[in-house]
């Protein structure tokens, strides 16, 4: 380099910064929410629509209202009274348990020391209303809850449970079907032998 030429800076200066926007005061960002507001609707149209949806929401409430006061309050609960086969699909001494599952009961046939009746067991075990199971090897019935145990015709001997096993009414219908009836049931052993209770056959 010359000494003629210039010598050039070490360090050029730095550019200014651009001026900060000053801070847009309330007026202003009230304006620019009422712009975007305005692109949707106004507040009058959104308070109209408010109003129609409160009352299209009470409407529709007093219709249900109605509705569900006109119309039957239908249940659809299983039938309790029903057939369960003949006399000569149980074998003797047999504790049949296919309607325990559908119907929740177990189908007793004594054997002919035991008198050879025919009887239905409610499967529910009378302390908390569980479901026992029918244990063959051992010859009774157990709930799987807290451990109650009921013999052979129900009675119960072991647990918690206060009472005996419930027995369903029984009967024999014109067709020589077997008709049960879990919802009317005897509690009291004293009235297992009744013929509704115990059908001889």
């Amino acid at each position: 380099m010359s000494p003629d030429q210039p010598t050039p800076p070490a360090n050029p200066p730095a550019p200014r910064p651009a001026p900060a926007k000053p801070p847009k005061s309330i007026q202003q960002q009230q304006v620019d929410e009422t712009k975007v507001w305005n692109l949707w609707f106004t507040r009058r149209e959104f308070l109209t629509l408010a109003a129609w949806g409160g009352f299209f929401l009470w409407l529709g409430g007093t219709i249900g209202a109605a509705l569900r006061y006109f119309l039957p309050n239908v249940t659809y609960d299983p039938p309790t009274r029903f057939k369960i086969g003949r006399p000569e699909d149980y074998a003797s001494g047999e504790v049949n348990t296919r309607f325990k599952k559908k119907y929740r009961i177990w189908v007793v046939r004594d054997t002919p020391a035991q008198g050879g009746g025919l009887y239905v067991i409610y499967a529910r075990c009378t302390h908390l209303g569980c479901t026992p199971n029918w244990l063959s090897g051992q010859n009774k019935f157990k709930c799987p809850c807290h451990g109650s145990g009921f013999r052979w015709g129900g009675i119960n001997f072991e647990g918690p449970a206060p009472r005996p096993l419930e027995r369903c009414r029984v009967a024999l219908a014109d067709d020589g079907q077997i008709i049960t009836d879990v919802g009317d049931r005897f509690k009291d052993p004293k009235d297992w032998h009744r013929p509704d209770a115990y059908l001889k056959v």
